[in-house]
């Protein structure tokens, strides 16, 4: 299986590994001596890097905050996955993955974590954007064969947005990161697309909880779509759109403690997306229950029913929430 992923893949290993990228971070929300989300940040030093592929760019992945004060967010709706991780206190933070097309703006942005890297290293050199880092985790992100944009070294793609405090107001224009979106065959996660496997049961609701977090995923029949819900509150964007999921993957990870803390001793979850284990997959109105694996950084993830069968999703935006596994 996991060849068969790799073998998806517009690249090899073996090409990522050559320019140099220099990362000029800017406000991270961690402590340890790292940065703040405040506009100054610090640079990391460069390190030999993969060159980008030929086939064009990759994915634009851009780390967007989720507490209740950086909501309503900006251009979540196009995005063509939406990740959701479990963060510092328990909260939750997005990553969202454009490659179909690129929204006009993104935000409000904020900073990254070493779950992150991971995460991407199923793409081929992708982007990721984000605020800053902590000081501790900038080696690895200049190690990491992605193009790393921030305010600090782009600051021509990001704009503070008024009626918002710091640093709930920062805000990414993608097109002048990307000349325009990589396509769809930048989205090397695994997933597929297609008829609705056989089975399952009849689902309104789903609900995921983290320590301080809630999401809550409802089946609109009229739209054909999850309707998201976000601690208790319909989950709209900045131009009043109700954001909607064709596909929602709960998928239950190990959560552990990383080598990071934020400004108040509280440790930086990392979660596991690589290895096997189970989830649920709504579509449709229906709840599939599922194994996921990913073999290897490098490979997408594979979603299958207990015989062995894949597990289709529907065609539109997809919502992977990690939950941590019981």
């Amino acid at each position: 299986m996991g060849r068969g992923l790799r073998g998806r893949r517009t690249a090899t290993t073996a090409a990522l590994l050559a320019a140099t990228m220099t990362v000029a971070l800017t406000a991270g929300c961690t402590g340890g001596g790292g940065t703040g989300d405040d506009g100054r940040g610090t640079a990391g030093e460069s390190t030999p890097e993969a060159s980008p592929p030929a086939t064009g760019p990759g994915v634009l992945a851009v780390k967007i905050d989720n507490v209740r004060t950086a909501r309503p967010h900006t251009g979540l709706d196009a995005a063509d996955v939406v990740y959701v991780e479990q963060v510092e206190g328990g909260l939750s933070r997005l990553m969202a993955v454009y490659a179909t097309r690129l929204p006009e703006s993104v935000g409000p942005v904020r900073s990254a974590r070493e779950s992150d890297l991971e995460l991407l290293r199923q793409f081929d050199r992708p982007t990721l954007a984000f605020s800053g880092a902590q000081r501790k985790l900038l080696p690895l992100i200049d190690r990491a064969p992605l193009r790393a944009k921030t305010p600090g070294n782009t600051s021509e793609a990001y704009f503070r947005g008024s009626g918002r405090p710091a640093p709930y107001n920062l805000f990414l224009r993608p097109e002048r990161i990307l000349p325009g979106p990589p396509g769809a065959t930048a989205l090397t996660t695994g997933f597929r697309y297609g008829a609705a496997p056989a089975g399952g049961t009849a689902a309104a609701e789903q609900t995921v909880r983290y320590p301080a977090a809630r999401f809550t995923f409802t089946w609109s029949e009229a739209r054909g779509r999850w309707l998201v819900g976000m601690d208790g509150a319909p989950a709209t964007t900045s131009d009043g759109k109700r954001m909607a999921a064709a596909t929602v993957v709960v998928q239950y990870v190990q959560v552990r403690e990383s080598a990071f803390r934020d400004f108040l001793g509280n440790n930086t979850p990392y979660t596991e997306t690589v290895g096997s284990g189970k989830a649920k997959v709504l579509r449709d109105g229906r709840a599939y229950d599922a194994d996921w694996e990913r073999e290897s950084p490098a490979d997408g993830t594979a979603f299958t029913t207990g015989d062995g069968a894949p597990v289709n999703f529907a065609k539109g935006q997809v919502w992977v929430v990690y939950a941590e596994a019981p």
